[in-house]
């Protein structure tokens, strides 16, 4: 059976064949870059002594805007001859990661090359752009392989032809980045994510640690972000993880097999707890944010 296409307007209502069908017929967007904004920019938030913080959606407000940014002048598409693909599962980025490291030897990126990464995307839409282009790179360098000294925006422009795609701002972040740091980008920018994400939420921290000092907080962020998303974000974490062992002894244990600066493993209270390791990075984020602000 043909697919058809109902666009429904004040004025007329007409069919479409499927094979007619145009990209800006189609809703698009992304939960992280459109979505997650929108809700949080109507959320407000309350705290009180002894209470933990209240939240409160303004739900008509999302309701409309949502109508207005995507449903708006868009068809009632059928799915009737639609081909659909399913993905039944998340990705296995330990995978991917060490299959892309089999394929493309992987390096770790310099201070200088993160710090320009981080400089030049400064707001939450661009990393989650710059994100989903790693993802994909991830992806065809999984599936194929290529020389890990040539430089990823080459390998965009002259192999994938994405540059015209990708704005100017992430081809300059990528600028010092080759095919080899990839799986180190990938790291990198899903942790500038989650700070932004943090920012956006507008936390209230309440945790009283011990600090880190403002040369090793970059890399520290990192590789917590990691044992957070890949070890404890995994379907057997509840059975691998225990949230009363000791967070130094849970991350030395996770980076056994890495070579991370020793300060990695030497600059953790020792009376603080597994359970603790997303206040303890939030804690983190911010004595980062008030060092930067000092100057």
């Amino acid at each position: 059976k043909t697919g058809t296409v109902q666009i429904f307007s004040s004025f007329t209502s007409f069919e479409n064949i499927l094979s007619e069908l145009m990209e800006h017929h189609v809703i698009c967007y992304d939960v992280e870059k459109d979505l997650f904004p929108l809700v949080l920019s109507n959320c407000q938030y309350s705290l009180e002594r002894g209470h933990e913080t209240i939240s409160e959606y303004d739900l008509p407000r999302i309701q409309q805007q949502i109508l207005t940014h995507f449903l708006q002048g868009k068809p009632l598409i059928t799915r009737a001859g639609i081909p659909v693909l399913v993905n039944t599962q998340e990705r296995d980025y330990d995978t991917i990661f060490k299959t892309v490291c089999g394929k493309v030897p992987q390096i770790p990126l310099s201070s200088l090359a993160q710090n320009t990464v981080s400089r030049e995307l400064d707001s939450y839409s661009e990393v989650c752009a710059a994100l989903k282009i790693v993802e994909l790179l991830l992806g065809f360098l999984s599936l194929t392989s290529g020389d890990p000294t040539m430089k990823l925006v080459t390998y965009l422009q002259d192999v994938l032809k994405m540059d015209q795609n990708i704005d100017h701002h992430i081809l300059k972040a990528f600028g010092k980045c080759t095919l080899g740091h990839c799986v180190c980008l990938w790291k990198v920018l899903s942790s500038l994510r989650s700070e932004n994400m943090l920012r956006l939420k507008r936390v209230s921290l309440a945790f009283a640690g011990k600090s880190f000092s403002n040369r090793n907080v970059d890399q520290w962020l990192i590789e917590i972000h990691e044992v957070l998303l890949l070890g404890l974000g995994c379907l057997r974490a509840t059975e691998d993880w225990n949230p009363s062992w000791s967070l130094k002894q849970a991350v030395s244990v996770y980076m056994r097999h890495k070579d991370v600066p020793p300060y990695m493993k030497e600059d953790f209270p020792e009376n603080l707890q597994l359970s603790q390791i997303v206040e303890t990075w939030k804690y983190a984020i911010t004595a980062k944010q008030e060092w930067m602000m000092e100057g």
